[in-house]
């Protein structure tokens, strides 16, 4: 009874880690405006804005693409507004980063699609990004 239990058990992770990684990212639900227009954490992701400047879009977007385990998902330089895929290295999980120019500012929120919490991880990875671009 106890091997079936255990193999039930792993057989529902193996099922959990598979949706996770293997679930489509629908770019139209993604890649939607950034309506926060100041510095904001919240437990599931990090928003940051700032003044746009000439170029900062597009060297954001290089940064962005440097990054590990990072795709982009839609949008380009081009169209102001750019939504990317960073996904941790082991199971998978997808976090999504918007970035946007508008209104004279460029907009970047960063959230994770599954849960409630991801441990400061999306603020870390903004930090990390706008220290590349401003150094």
């Amino acid at each position: 009874m106890l091997f079936w239990i255990v193999a039930l058990v792993v057989v529902l992770a193996g099922a959990a880690v598979a949706y996770v990684r293997l679930a489509p990212s629908d770019a139209a639900r993604w890649n939607q405006p950034v309506s926060a227009t100041e510095d904001k954490d919240f437990g599931n992701g990090a928003v940051r804005v700032m003044p746009a400047t000439d170029g900062l879009l597009a060297r954001l977007d290089a940064a962005m693409r440097a990054l590990p385990r990072t795709a982009v998902l839609a949008g380009s330089v081009a169209e102001g507004r750019i939504t990317y895929v960073t996904r941790t290295p082991t199971v998978g999980f997808p976090d999504y980063t918007t970035i946007e120019q508008v209104d004279g500012q460029v907009r970047i929120l960063a959230r994770s699609r599954f849960g409630s919490s991801d441990m400061g991880v999306n603020a870390k990875r903004l930090k990390g990004l706008l220290a590349t671009v401003q150094g």
